[in-house]
């Protein structure tokens, strides 16, 4: 606990200094006041740190081969549908991604260096529909789950005119539409924009082949164009006898533009094998078929052994994901089957990759989610299965309007799962909220509690149960690369989000950038990673970065090291005027050796504040101080400083946080840009208290 000693003599006197006794802060004018009253008489949570908090490990829109041995559909061939080995032989160290050549999707929410194959001017290539959506599958109707490609030109075009060009199976009943409003792709709860037909785009009768057609008499001015199928042709040229290669829908290509007053035609559809250079397509769902030669080396992830048997575990039970999305219900059950069979201890099953983000309907996610969930249960009803792992989304998680007109994403996937009696035994989402990783952070830090606050709100009126558990799986300051994410707002970012999450019930929360790593920057303008180590290309020495020290100020010093509940109190804070994003905001534990510990994150970057610390364990009585001594540790740019270097950014100040151990006071100092734990004993309490 007393890290101080490795610190320099010279920088103790620094640290020292910092910390001023409280009639001296009074006269500073540079600190502001803030005061902070726990609700002592109430727990709203209760936590065991060692279960709650842990890392995450991540990767999308490939198939996964968790086990480097198993077989293919069509054997003879090394393609098809992969299912991994579960027979037990060596421990598996190392496990590959593989990209999907049916693909659809121009951006794909992870590296996004792939690209549509609809869009890429090939007609040997195609894109195709995931198969586990037919009626063969799913039990339901033939047109139960309608599959759809929407086409953005990127400004608004004449359109009149369409070409389809069918691969196998293809649809025997399909429309084109256009949207009337601004975007489909990034809904607003107050927009009541639709999608409306071409007076000339209802296909009830087709034989697939590629046959051009006119949309309507005169152009429409469009940036949108949608294409829903229904009713697959079950026909397929592929040389299989599997049902999979049969099912669902498969487009070549596709051109659309209009035809001028000289029968010439425009395309308005930009067909390139680059991401960046074709017309960009989103689409409902993606077959998992794939080859050999698919593999990506560039997606290597440590083997479910080498987790599973490391320290990384803490000897605990563990979390595991299985593929829905882009896999196959047979390979998640084989992993399952793999685990239970080794006797690993699995705390939950997540199904979940983040569908919403993938422009998912909630409809074809629980149809997906459904099948392959009563599988794995059957491996054990013991098992506790859950999802799906949400993207991170503003205020509501919006869809288009089903035929009831609900719009609201959760909702639906959750009637879904009610009306088919699905297990769903937890809830899991992730937080990223900042895309712009090139702005100041620190007004946005401000917003991370009001933030997070309104999603969870927004996610219980959508119907998600409350008496269950909710993951937050994934958690960064953006999905993106940037400064922020290694300088010291990490760590702030960080402690917010753990102690916004745990008092507004929360169970677990699992931060994303465990695993050592390099700078990277994505949107050139900004250079960092999600990581609490960062590797070093010239030599083997890692730095430790501010997530670090910040993950170790929270589970060791804020909340007790221990296997034992920690109760969470509500705080409120109150900068002695309104203000929409408080300055300073405050998390309260008692921990199982009795002391309260208040976690403070003072998000102003130039000013200190001054913070009294109250406990009210009654109505009728006034709130009271701390009392006797107390422990004091803190974390700011005295003990880390990040320098801006571009590839070769790096901490030139990187410590322990500081500890201190003095008398209980009526204020206390919070450094710029700081965390502070305060731990100790009140006044009075042994009162007792209700849950």
């Amino acid at each position: 606990m007393h890290q101080i000693s490795t610190v320099p003599r010279s920088l103790w006197l620094i640290l020292l200094l910092v910390l001023i006794t409280p009639s001296e802060a009074g006269q500073r004018s540079d600190c502001f006041a803030v005061s902070a009253i726990v609700d002592a008489d109430r727990c709203v949570n209760k936590c065991i740190p060692t279960q709650a908090l842990g890392g995450a490990v991540d990767g999308h829109e490939k198939v996964w081969h968790w086990n480097p041995r198993g077989t293919w559909s069509d054997a003879s061939h090394h393609c098809g549908y992969w299912t991994s080995d579960d027979s037990i032989r060596e421990p598996i160290n190392v496990s590959y991604g593989y990209r999907l050549p049916r693909r659809g999707n121009t951006i794909d929410q992870a590296n996004d260096d792939g690209y549509s194959r609809i869009t890429d001017g090939s007609e040997d290539s195609f894109w195709k529909s995931n198969p586990y959506l037919d009626s063969h599958f799913t039990g339901e109707s033939d047109d139960a789950h309608p599959q759809w490609v929407v086409i953005d030109f990127g400004a608004i075009k004449p359109v009149n005119f369409i070409r389809i060009h069918w691969g196998t199976p293809y649809a025997e009943q399909y429309r084109v539409e256009y949207w009337t409003g601004d975007d489909p792709m990034h809904l607003q709860v107050d927009h009541a924009d639709e999608w409306r037909a071409f007076p000339r785009g209802v296909v009830d009768h087709s034989s697939g082949g590629d046959r051009p057609f006119r949309l309507s008499e005169r152009p429409i001015s469009v940036q949108f164009v949608r294409i829903v199928m229904k009713r697959s042709s079950r026909k397929t040229t592929e040389l299989s006898n599997d049902i999979r290669d049969r099912l669902g829908f498969a487009i070549r290509e596709v051109d659309i533009g209009r035809i001028d007053s000289n029968g010439r035609f425009h395309d308005y559809v930009r067909h390139a094998a680059d991401r960046y250079k074709q017309t960009i397509v989103y689409v409902s769902s993606t077959d998992p078929w794939h080859r050999a030669e698919d593999i990506d080396y560039n997606i290597e992830q440590p083997g479910l052994d080498f987790i599973l048997t490391s320290e990384l575990t803490n000897h605990l039970p563990i979390l595991v994901p299985v593929g829905v999305l882009y896999d196959t219900p047979e390979n998640a059950v084989a992993e399952i089957k793999y685990l239970l069979q080794r006797g690993y201890d699995l705390e939950g099953i997540e199904l979940g990759e983040e569908p919403d983000g993938q422009w998912v309907s909630p409809e074809d996610y629980a149809a997906l989610y459904v099948g392959a969930a009563r599988r794995i249960r059957g491996l054990s009803p013991r098992l506790k299965l859950g999802g799906p792992s949400l993207q991170n989304f503003e205020s509501h998680l919006l869809t288009w309007p089903d035929a009831s007109g609900n719009r609201f994403w959760m909702n639906r996937f959750l009637s879904y799962l009610r009306a088919r009696e699905a297990p769903f035994d937890f809830f899991s989402f992730e937080y990223y909220p900042f895309d712009n990783v090139c702005a100041d952070a620190a007004p946005q830090l401000l917003k991370i509690p009001t933030r997070l606050s309104a999603m969870i709100a927004s996610l219980r009126q959508d119907g998600v149960p409350s008496q269950i558990p909710w993951l937050l799986t994934e958690y960064g300051y953006s999905v993106f690369a940037g400064q922020p994410e290694v300088d010291i707002d990490g760590a702030l970012f960080q402690a917010d989000v753990v102690g916004s999450f745990l008092t507004q019930g929360g169970a677990r929360a699992y931060l994303y950038g465990y695993e050592p790593n390099y700078l990277v920057d994505e949107l050139k303008c900004s250079w960092g990673n999600l990581m609490m180590l960062q590797l070093n290309p010239k030599s083997e020495k890692l730095n430790r970065l501010s997530t670090y020290y910040g993950a170790r100020l929270i589970t060791k010093e804020w909340m007790q090291p221990t296997n034992s509940p920690h109760e969470i109190f509500s705080v409120a804070v109150d900068q002695g005027k309104p203000i929409a994003s408080p300055l300073v905001t405050a998390y309260a534990v008692q921990r199982p050796d009795k002391q309260w510990s208040i976690l403070a994150i003072n998000k102003d970057p130039k000013h200190p504040a001054q913070l009294s610390v109250r406990f009210k364990f009654s109505d009728t009585q006034p709130p009271v101080p701390f009392s006797g001594k107390i422990d004091i540790i803190q974390f700011s740019r005295q003990q880390y400083v990040w320098r801006d270097d571009g590839p070769n950014g790096r901490p030139t100040r990187s410590f322990p946080p500081a500890y201190f151990r003095r008398d209980a006071s009526s204020s206390y100092r919070l450094p710029p840009y700081s965390l502070t734990v305060l731990r100790g004993a009140p006044l009075q309490a042994k009162m007792r208290r209700s849950f």
